[in-house]
């Protein structure tokens, strides 16, 4: 479990926004490795073709690329209050502009969590001040050459997220935001719990935390805090694979169309309150389907914590397969 210590600072400064340069940095990360995203599917020839630019190459270099896990949060700096508009831009400059002692920082957490050293080219450029110059001009290429006429469809979905957040923020809190990002996360009243399988406490005291939602490194939960104050949590964006599902219409025949949309969407576990937000549903109509679904032998329920989720039954798995 890592928890996130906070004050009533951190609680207060608590915001929501887009991570456009994360965004790149995932798709990069699949085009990199030979990945596909689990609703867009292969990250395409532009994407791959942008590998060949220099200063794309170098941005490699910090990816985790072995089967680690883990990217320094120099990459992803946090967006900035107020530019939405021009977030990437603003995020660009950041990583540009990043100080020399924060990026050897940055690169001394990489190789401790990677078990090997960074390479002498990324060490060179870090020494001489143009490191983070360099990756800013690479992540710039690369969201330009791969992401940019598709980036519409991208905000959409991140709108929407947005949108369903900050409706839940006025009306339940932010205790209650911080408890439907993902199953993995939760609001203790003095920290943000995160339920990873070792432990470690952080104190952010007198920091921002943001909350971004992300399409595409959808279903994963991250979080970056080896830099205080670039604490992000990002969480999969509610309505990634919803939208882009075909209506599953056979399906709907035999128990109706709502409940056939959260049977298709019940692949993986989740909860009611994380079903209600990716289909725009009160929690109580969420519960009353799924007690039907539970009663039909179509969904299944286990306790996670403080969370019941729910997932479709093997026999739910061959309706949805056949519709």
């Amino acid at each position: 479990m890592i928890l996130l210590r906070c004050d009533a600072v951190t609680v207060a400064n608590i915001r929501l926004s887009h991570s456009p340069i994360m965004e790149a940095v995932s798709w990069l990360s699949l085009a990199a490795t030979g990945g596909r995203h689990p609703v867009f599917g292969d990250p395409g020839a532009l994407a791959r073709d942008s590998l060949g630019a220099a200063e794309v190459e170098l941005v490699t270099e910090l990816l985790p690329l072995d089967g680690n896990h883990y990217t320094p949060d120099l990459l992803t700096p946090q967006p900035r209050p107020g530019t939405a508009g021009e977030a990437l831009e603003a995020q660009l400059t950041d990583l540009a502009e990043s100080p020399a002692e924060l990026v050897a920082e940055q690169l001394g957490f990489a190789e401790k969590h990677w078990g090997r050293p960074m390479s002498p080219r990324v060490r060179g450029l870090a020494e001489a001040g143009t490191l983070g110059g360099r990756l800013a001009a690479g992540l710039g290429t690369f969201w330009r050459r791969a992401l940019a006429e598709g980036w519409g469809e991208i905000e959409a979905l991140v709108e929407a997220d947005l949108a369903d957040r900050a409706r839940l923020l006025a009306t339940r809190g932010v205790g209650e935001v911080l408890s439907t990002l993902d199953p993995k996360c939760s609001w203790t009243g003095a920290a943000v719990a995160i339920d990873k399988p070792y432990q470690a406490e952080v104190d952010v005291a007198g920091q921002p935390i943001v909350l971004a939602p992300s399409v595409l490194s959808w279903p994963k939960f991250m979080i970056q805090c080896d830099d205080k104050q670039q604490v992000a949590l990002y969480y999969p964006a509610a309505r990634v694979g919803v939208r882009t599902r075909r209506d599953p219409a056979e399906l709907a025949r035999v128990v109706g169309s709502t409940r056939a949309a959260l049977l298709a969407d019940l692949g993986a576990p989740r909860s009611t309150a994380e079903l209600a937000l990716r289909h725009e549903l009160a929690p109580a109509t969420v519960s009353y389907h799924l007690g039907t679904l539970r009663r039909a032998n179509l969904v299944t329920a286990s306790r996670d914590g403080r969370f019941v989720l729910y997932q479709r039954s093997a026999q739910a798995d061959a309706l949805v397969a056949a519709s």
